[in-house]
Protein backbone atom coordinates (compact mmCIF):
# COMPACT_ATOMS: atom_id res chain seq x y z
CA UNK A 1 0.00 0.00 0.00
CA UNK A 2 1.48 3.35 -1.02
CA UNK A 3 1.42 6.29 1.34
CA UNK A 4 -1.27 7.94 -0.84
CA UNK A 5 -3.69 5.18 0.18
CA UNK A 6 -3.20 5.90 3.89
CA UNK A 7 -5.45 8.30 5.79
CA UNK A 8 -4.31 11.92 5.63
CA UNK A 9 -3.41 11.83 9.32
CA UNK A 10 -0.98 8.95 8.73
CA UNK A 11 0.50 10.65 5.66
CA UNK A 12 1.01 13.77 7.79
CA UNK A 13 2.64 11.75 10.60
CA UNK A 14 5.09 10.06 8.25
CA UNK A 15 5.93 13.32 6.47
CA UNK A 16 6.30 15.21 9.76
CA UNK A 17 8.68 12.56 11.10
CA UNK A 18 10.79 12.84 7.94
CA UNK A 19 10.73 16.64 8.21
CA UNK A 20 11.97 16.54 11.81
CA UNK A 21 14.90 14.33 10.78
CA UNK A 22 15.73 16.47 7.74
CA UNK A 23 15.44 19.71 9.73
CA UNK A 24 17.75 18.28 12.39
CA UNK A 25 20.38 17.41 9.77
CA UNK A 26 20.14 20.87 8.19
CA UNK A 27 20.33 22.67 11.54
CA UNK A 28 23.42 20.70 12.57
CA UNK A 29 25.21 21.79 9.40
CA UNK A 30 24.04 25.39 9.80
CA UNK A 31 25.01 25.58 13.48
CA UNK A 32 28.47 24.07 12.93
CA UNK A 33 29.36 26.22 9.93
CA UNK A 34 31.32 28.79 11.96
CA UNK A 35 33.13 26.14 14.00
CA UNK A 36 33.99 24.23 10.85
CA UNK A 37 35.35 27.38 9.22
CA UNK A 38 37.46 28.15 12.30
CA UNK A 39 38.88 24.63 12.40
CA UNK A 40 39.81 24.76 8.73
CA UNK A 41 41.48 28.17 9.15
CA UNK A 42 43.42 26.96 12.20
CA UNK A 43 44.64 23.90 10.27
CA UNK A 44 46.37 26.24 7.81
CA UNK A 45 48.75 27.43 10.50
CA UNK A 46 49.96 30.89 11.40
CA UNK A 47 48.66 33.39 8.86
CA UNK A 48 46.36 36.40 8.90
CA UNK A 49 42.74 35.42 9.48
CA UNK A 50 41.53 37.08 6.29
CA UNK A 51 44.01 35.11 4.19
CA UNK A 52 43.11 31.84 5.86
CA UNK A 53 39.40 32.51 5.36
CA UNK A 54 39.94 33.31 1.69
CA UNK A 55 41.86 30.05 1.19
CA UNK A 56 39.27 27.96 3.04
CA UNK A 57 36.31 29.51 1.25
CA UNK A 58 37.97 28.99 -2.14
CA UNK A 59 38.53 25.28 -1.48
CA UNK A 60 36.49 22.50 -3.08
CA UNK A 61 35.92 21.04 0.41
CA UNK A 62 34.26 24.26 1.61
CA UNK A 63 32.13 24.38 -1.55
CA UNK A 64 31.06 20.80 -0.87
CA UNK A 65 30.24 21.64 2.76
CA UNK A 66 28.11 24.65 1.77
CA UNK A 67 26.40 22.67 -0.99
CA UNK A 68 25.50 19.87 1.42
CA UNK A 69 24.17 22.43 3.92
CA UNK A 70 21.95 24.06 1.27
CA UNK A 71 20.73 20.69 -0.01
CA UNK A 72 19.86 19.57 3.53
CA UNK A 73 17.86 22.77 4.13
CA UNK A 74 16.12 22.38 0.75
CA UNK A 75 15.12 18.81 1.61
CA UNK A 76 13.72 19.94 4.97
CA UNK A 77 11.85 22.80 3.30
CA UNK A 78 10.30 20.46 0.74
CA UNK A 79 9.03 18.17 3.50
CA UNK A 80 7.60 21.20 5.32
CA UNK A 81 5.71 22.15 2.15
CA UNK A 82 4.39 18.58 1.88
CA UNK A 83 3.12 18.85 5.46
CA UNK A 84 1.35 22.10 4.61
CA UNK A 85 -0.15 20.45 1.52
CA UNK A 86 -1.54 17.62 3.67
CA UNK A 87 -3.07 20.16 6.07
CA UNK A 88 -4.73 21.94 3.14
CA UNK A 89 -5.93 18.64 1.70
CA UNK A 90 -7.50 17.72 5.04
CA UNK A 91 -9.21 21.11 5.31
CA UNK A 92 -10.56 20.84 1.76
CA UNK A 93 -11.87 17.35 2.46
CA UNK A 94 -13.53 18.49 5.68
CA UNK A 95 -15.11 21.46 3.95
CA UNK A 96 -16.37 19.28 1.09
CA UNK A 97 -17.89 16.79 3.53
CA UNK A 98 -19.56 19.59 5.52
CA UNK A 99 -21.02 20.99 2.30
CA UNK A 100 -22.35 17.57 1.33
CA UNK A 101 -23.98 17.15 4.75
CA UNK A 102 -25.61 20.57 4.46
CA UNK A 103 -26.90 19.77 0.96
CA UNK A 104 -28.41 16.49 2.15
CA UNK A 105 -30.33 18.34 4.87
CA UNK A 106 -31.99 20.63 2.34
Amino acid sequence: MTQHNYPISEQFRVTAKSWVEADRAARILEETKTADLSQRKAALGDMPDSHAEKIVKASPEWHEFITSMVEARSEANLLKVKMEFLKMKFQEQSSFEATQRAERRM
